[in-house]
Order: C-alpha cells, then structure tokens, then sequence
C-alpha cells in the first residue's frame, strides 16, 4: 500500500501537466511602400515607367495547445492600400496536430511548408499572401532524424453539386501532391543532410469538339546538405525533375547551388555563393512586341516549386517571381556575395551585389542579364515592432532588355520602407 501511495504522488505533476491548456491570441500586421523605376514589361519602348504604392497584409492568429493536441488558425488580409480589389479575407492556416506517441504526429488542414533553406518549400513571408497548402502531414521526429509525409487532393467546389474531377486552380495550381522529406542530423558533426521527393499532377484542359482534361504529372528529387561549425559554415544542393510538365510535354530539368557563410564575430556574417538553374536551350525572342509561342519538345526550365525565391535571385524579383515574356525560361545564373552588420543588437545591415545571367545560350544575345545591388536596414524597435528600408539598383544588359521586352529594363531602380507588428494580444493557461 505504501509503495502505491508513493506511485501515485510520483503520478500527480504528470497528471497535472496532462490537464494544461494554453490559449493565446496573435497579431502580425505588414504594411511596405515601394518606389519602382522601370522594371515593367511594356510592349513598345518608351520612357521609363515609375510605380509607386503602398502593400499591406494583416494576420489575426489563435493557437490552443494541450498535451498532445495543437490547433492554429490565422485570418489573413491582403490589399493594396485604396484599392477595391484585393485578395480579401482568407484563412492563412487552420490546422489541428495530434503528438503521437515516441515521436509520430499527424496534422491536418491548411498548413505552411517550409523544409531546408526554403528554396523549393517555404512560406515566402516578403509576399503579401504567402504559402499556405491544404492536407495532410504524418511525420516523426526523434534523435536527430525527421521525416514528413505530406498529401494533398484539390477539387473544384462546383464538383459537389455537378460530379466531375476538375480542378482549375485554387489557393495553389497542383490537383494532388504528394511529398516525402527526410532530415538527419549527424551528432557531434554539426553536418545536416536532407532529401526531399515530390509528385505534383496538374490538370491540363485538351480543345476538341469536346473538350476533355488530363492530369499530367511531374516529380522532384533532391537533397540538401549543410555543415555549421561555429564560426563558418558550408551549404549546397541539388535537385532535379521529371515527368511531364504543363500539357503533357516532357520535363527534365534541374538546379544546385553552393553557398559558403562566414561569422568571425557576433557583429560581421559574410556570405558568398552560386546558383545555376537549368533553362530553354532554344528559347525564342519574340520580335516587334508579340509574344510567339513556341511548341517545345521538352521542357528544360526548372520550376522551383513554392519557394521563398526572394530570399535567393535578387530582393527585386526579376527572376522566378515574374516571369518572362511567353512563360519559358532560359534559366539563371546567380553568382553573389552579400555581408551583414550588426553594431548593436537592435541595428542591423545588409548590402549584396549579384552577377546575374542566362543558363541557356539565348538566340543572338549573350548569357549576361545583368549586375545587381542591393542595402538593407532593418531597426527593431521593441521585440514586437520593426522598421525596415531597402534599395536595389540593376544594371541591365541588352539580353536583359529583350527577354523583358522593354528598354526599360536597362537601368532599375527599386526603394522600399516596411513596418511589421507582431504583438500577442493574450496567453494564458488553466
């Protein structure tokens, strides 16, 4: 009796802990000015075009968690200030996970994606909208490793009421996706290795008298690699894909990328690296203003899916956030090299210079695009509240000029201003 008495006093802080619930409430409000000269596709040359306006994003998020069980929802707004027409309100996330035991869980609903250094999943928060998926994620993690399986299977709503399978795009374009992400990290190392493989269908329409749909289907394959000393560290990668692309052409395609950082000191972090993204070796040059499809007979643009591509190929987001003229690409070249200083804790700076060019030989043009730089500062104000200010410069070439399809394109120019707030509103437990 004694020893049981004992047993379940052992048991009472589990049995108390077990009953905990946490609530809290959360804001994150963006708002950034941009000042943009040239840089707009145009059909004839003319003088440079200036675009000045005003984004903003607004994000109301609860989270509840209690043993084993987490739920989020994030109501998100998104808008160009004065305009009637947005993307309007919109649900950001809204999943519920269940922690399973020795290291499994499952989560289901919408949800962010975000593995590795995020260049072919991640939540691309400098958008006003970002990446969010519908379906669901069975995972484990434990010791070191982690692996995630994640499923998703889009339909039209019209589908309830009038049957059918189709599906013409919603909060993503893919109709199903399905992905496997391993993680694990080497103890006593510091060396992480990853791979990641991905099949995406997509449903393409076929004109005829009538007209019929078929999903075509394309799969990545990759890994990521990173060695983190203390004081500098190795990063790289590569991923190629197959399948056939948009319509039923063919694909291969592929991308690496090397990137070497270093930190002498809590103040300085340099950085430099390379990125080669495979492109269109006929790729086509439209001539007078139109635009002239060309039937390939493979596709050899790499797509990199849904990731943070500002973060890689230039803060102006020439490459692989616009798109050139026809919707082909002849791929990219990033050569760059950047450096961050932080004086103070609240204070920090950036500058990056980037050497960009085409992956493809382009018909009577060169491969170089152009060279790009770019300052940043970012003042965090209270840990809740930042200002940041940033300006990029590009100087074009001629190449770069034709595949944008305007003169304009030669000499860019791109400032910017942001304020985020991200307060919580409330937290509490019972």
């Amino acid at each position: 009796m004694k020893r049981l008495a004992l047993m379940l006093l052992a048991a009472l802080p589990l049995c108390a802990r077990a009953q905990e619930n946490t609530f809290s409430v959360d804001a994150d409000y963006l708002t950034r000015g941009e000042i943009r000269r040239g840089g707009i596709s145009v059909e004839e040359d003319g003088d440079a075009l200036n675009s000045r306006f005003i984004l903003s994003r607004t994000r109301l998020g609860a989270s509840y968690s209690r043993d084993w069980l987490t739920a989020r929802l994030t109501a998100q707004h998104a808008d160009t200030w004065g305009s009637a027409a947005g993307n309007g309100l919109s649900m950001n996330e809204a999943w519920v996970k269940a922690q399973l035991p020795v290291g499994f869980f499952a989560q289901i609903g919408r949800q962010r994606l975000s593995y590795d250094d995020q260049r072919i999943f991640g939540a691309d928060d400098w958008s006003m909208t970002g990446y969010s998926h519908d379906g669901l994620k069975l995972g484990f993690e434990r010791a070191g490793h982690k692996v995630h399986l994640f499923g998703a299977y889009n339909q039209d709503v019209n589908n309830i009421d009038e049957g059918g399978t189709r599906f013409s795009g919603g909060i993503q374009p893919y109709k199903s996706l399905a992905s496997f992400w391993y993680h694990f990290d080497i103890p006593k190392t510091n060396i992480g290795a990853s791979l990641l493989f991905v099949n995406m269908g997509l449903e393409s329409m076929n004109v005829g008298e009538e007209d019929t749909y078929t999903t075509y289907f394309q799969q990545l394959a990759g890994s990521f690699l990173s060695w983190t000393p203390e004081h500098f560290g190795l990063e790289a990668s590569y991923y190629h894909q197959w399948g056939k692309a948009f319509g039923g052409i063919p694909l291969n395609a592929w991308m690496a990328s090397a990137k070497a950082t270093a930190t002498p000191s809590e103040h300085w972090s340099f950085r430099a690296g390379y990125d080669y993204l495979s492109g269109e070796e006929d790729f086509p040059i439209p001539g007078g203003g139109n635009i002239g499809l060309v039937r390939h007979e493979i596709v050899r643009g790499f797509n990199s899916l849904y990731g943070s591509n500002h973060k890689f190929y230039g803060a102006m987001d020439f490459f692989y956030v616009s798109t050139y003229v026809n919707g082909f690409t002849p791929g990219l070249q990033n050569l760059y090299a950047g450096v961050s200083w932080t004086p103070v804790q609240q204070l920090s700076a950036d500058a990056a210079y980037h050497f960009f060019s085409t992956a493809a030989p382009v018909k009577d043009a060169k491969r170089a695009l152009g060279h790009e730089v770019e300052l940043a500062l970012t003042w965090t104000i209270v840990p809740s509240v930042s200002l940041s200010a940033g300006y990029s410069f590009m100087q074009g070439t001629e190449t770069m000029s034709v595949l944008k399809r305007s003169a304009n394109n030669n000499r860019l120019h791109w400032g910017w201003l942001m304020l985020n707030v991200t307060p919580t509103f409330f937290k509490g437990k019972w």
